[in-house]
């Protein structure tokens, strides 16, 4: 006697956006200048990074003006502006009379042995990070499968199980990878094991 027949459908998708921007004009050479410039010189950024146990430099909370301050980031913005536009039809958003609109952007110089625990981004409804400087053995970000928390007793995946089926999933970027993700996925940057600074710039996006 046969099985009876079945179907399989996949629901609630989740996104991972990735764009490898182009580096024709020397942006990326120039962004890294700019992130080391704002390191030695935000005093602010400085101290905000020591009280607060910031394994590096961060502009986190100290400059929110870096687009006027720095034509490099002000060409970046033009390039994440068409890639968060692109992410947002590709989830089929319906955004009505509201745009998306840059919200926030910082700067990371993140020391081997620092690590970002896990987070999401709130207030934001797409998150993403540009990789300037992405040393040998530099740690990956992670995702985190966000059914995590609701699936109590399930078994645990199997080690070869799909990268789709797997409960978190490692993302290795390199110089001049672009990543854009929804504001509610949780993720992580585990320890740096590189012998150098792993530089990126993130940002947030609002609907308004």
């Amino acid at each position: 006697m046969s099985d009876s027949p079945h179907t399989v459908e996949t629901l609630f998708v989740t996104r991972l956006y990735r764009a490898d921007l182009a580096d024709k004009a020397g942006l990326n050479g120039e962004l890294l200048a700019t992130c080391l410039t704002a390191a030695a010189d935000d005093e602010a950024g400085q101290d905000w990074s020591e009280e607060n146990g910031y394994p590096g430099y961060t502009s986190y909370a100290s400059l929110n003006d870096l687009g006027w301050r720095f034509p490099a980031i002000k060409a970046l913005i033009k390039q994440l502006d068409k890639h968060a536009k692109g992410f947002a039809k590709l989830l089929e958003w319906d955004l009505g009379a509201r745009k998306l609109v840059l919200d926030s952007l910082w700067i990371n110089v993140l020391e081997p042995g620092g690590f970002h625990s896990g987070h999401i981004h709130p207030g934001s409804v797409i998150s993403g990070t540009y990789y300037v400087a992405v040393p040998e053995n530099a740690s990956a970000i992670i995702f985190e499968d966000p059914r995590l928390p609701r699936m109590m007793a399930a078994p645990p995946k199997k080690k070869k199980a799909a990268r789709e089926q797997q409960a978190f999933a490692p993302v290795t970027p390199t110089p001049g990878t672009l990543l854009l993700w929804e504001s509610w996925m949780h993720h992580a940057v585990p320890l740096n094991r590189a012998n150098a600074e792993r530089i990126s710039i993130s940002f947030n996006y609002a609907w308004r």
